[in-house]
């Protein structure tokens, strides 16, 4: 039997938010809605959803601070970001706060299922690593069946997004590969305004992977390309 992937929804708009979860439970999601934040998370520490999309602005608290906090109570699984603001500052301050993903308002029905399924890809399907599948690179070790990743024996806690992106810069290891490379890859698109959301995420990989983020020696900068990672085992 096919897994029915659950959606949390975090949207204070009644009418945005009842049109969204009709058509994903048309599609064969599980949706449970939430107007608040705070208990959209004391929902997620019940149930532990599969995906979460998070409107920004919310009564209580804003879909950022949901986000910073879930990665923080150790939830992995993936977050899309609701935004009606276009700028990249809201963009990136998703990203950084650790979403996977975000859609900007007014979005279409297809757009959203697209990204939900690009999101459950990585992080449950084909995209998320096959059984017996180990990666060296100097002292990291990364586990493709488990989902793991570990440096000097210690866990590393990645997003699903934050994983690919280091499964796939491993799987090439000592090439220069351009932010558009990447995007198409990790996120399917190679679209030139998005190349921040490969910045982003590049310097949240060595926050948590290199000893010190200002001199590293995993993740390389490449100029006027992109990124590397070293080429050792």
């Amino acid at each position: 039997m096919k897994k029915q992937f659950q959606i949390l929804l975090v949207e204070d708009d009644p009418a945005v938010a009842t049109s969204l979860k009709e058509g994903l439970t048309k599609e064969g999601y599980g949706v449970d809605w939430f107007t608040h934040g705070e208990e959209a998370i004391r929902h997620a520490k019940a149930q532990a959803p599969d995906v979460f999309i998070l409107d920004v602005r919310l009564p209580d608290i804003t879909g950022f601070d949901v986000c910073q906090r879930l990665r923080k109570l150790q939830f992995n699984q993936p977050i899309l970001i609701l935004t009606v603001q276009s700028d990249e500052v809201d963009k990136v301050l998703g990203l950084e706060m650790g979403a996977d993903d975000y859609v900007t308002k007014p979005y279409g029905l297809r757009e959203m299922l697209s990204r939900i399924r690009a999101l459950l890809r990585r992080a449950y399907g084909d995209l998320s690593g096959s059984e017996g599948d180990v990666l060296y690179i100097a002292d990291l070790v990364i586990d493709r069946a488990r989902g793991r990743v570990l440096r000097d024996d210690r866990l590393i806690n990645l997003s699903p997004t934050e994983f690919r992106l280091l499964v796939f810069l491993a799987r090439h290891r000592g090439q220069a590969l351009s932010r558009a490379q990447i995007l198409d890859a990790v996120w399917g698109c190679s679209d030139i305004e998005n190349e921040a959301t490969v910045n982003v995420n590049i310097r949240r990989l060595r926050e948590k992977l290199e000893y010190d983020p200002r001199k590293p020696s995993l993740i390389l900068t490449v100029p006027g390309i992109g990124y590397r990672i070293v080429d050792e085992e």
